[in-house]
């Protein structure tokens, strides 16, 4: 029996999803992708008869069907998600349900947004003496957050920090970095990152909020905070002439 792949689409530009997860799609019967953040262009040169569903308008019993009938019809399918699929991707759940009705799957993954919006602004989260910690979060909506991982909670560490679809609420974000971030912390706002009409706000939590509502972003945007984002930083003994490693003596 034929398994359902999993597939990151990447975070717009089509270029960036990976060669694996484009040959599944170009070769599958059915594919299933997130139409509402999916870039289409990843879909061409897909199979000559091959049948697209788009799961933005389907509910997690339809897409899961869908799927099932395809496998027991000996059809290969390309279940395609936006970014890379293990983060907000709610592949757990499909997972979980084609595992009990005997279905395989795997996983390929993809570029994420935030790692897209870093490299929109050539910036790395990592620094030395900056930060060594990247934190994926976001604000609780519809969804909710445990509360020990408040957003108040995670900025105590005051580590280099990725904020997912929370720029909607932009203000309330601010506000609650600033019990533990200085208000003059760097923020970036990255708006569909990788894509042809990408837009890059930059500001500090003192100001982010006014700039972000004047450019008009509400939605698909990643909220970048951190000193990382700033010009103060020490070099990496990776590359320190006085620094030996397996493949290198200190001169």
């Amino acid at each position: 029996m034929n398994k359902a792949y999993f597939i990151g689409a990447g975070p717009g530009d089509p270029e960036l999803i990976t060669i694996k997860g484009k040959k599944i799609i170009d070769e599958s019967d059915v594919i299933i992708y997130a139409g509402s953040l999916v870039n289409e262009q990843v879909l061409e040169n897909r199979k000559e008869g091959s049948v697209v569903y788009n799961s933005a308008s389907m509910t997690l019993e339809e897409v899961i069907k869908v799927i099932a009938e395809s496998i027991k019809e000996g059809k290969k399918v390309a279940r395609v998600h936006t970014g890379d699929p293990s983060i907000y991707g709610a592949i757990r759940e499909q997972i979980d349900a084609l595992e009990e009705l005997g279905i395989d799957s795997q996983v390929i993954p993809g570029v994420s947004s935030f790692t897209a919006s870093a490299a929109a602004i050539k910036k790395e989260f990592t620094l030395p003496n900056v930060s060594q910690t990247i934190i994926c979060t976001r604000l609780e909506g519809r969804t909710k957050v445990p509360e020990r991982e408040s957003l108040e909670s995670l900025a105590s560490h005051k580590a280099s920090m990725a904020i997912f679809l929370s720029v909607q609420m932009i203000d309330k974000v601010a506000e609650r970095l600033k019990e533990h971030y200085d208000e003059t912390t760097p923020v970036a706002v990255i708006q569909r990152a990788s894509w042809q009409d990408q837009k890059i706000v930059i500001g500090n939590l003192s100001n982010i909020a006014e700039k972000v509502r004047a450019e008009g972003i509400s939605k698909t945007a990643q909220i970048l905070v951190g000193d990382f984002l700033g010009d103060e930083y020490e070099l990496s003994k990776l590359y320190d002439k006085n620094f030996s490693h397996e493949y290198r003596s200190a001169k």
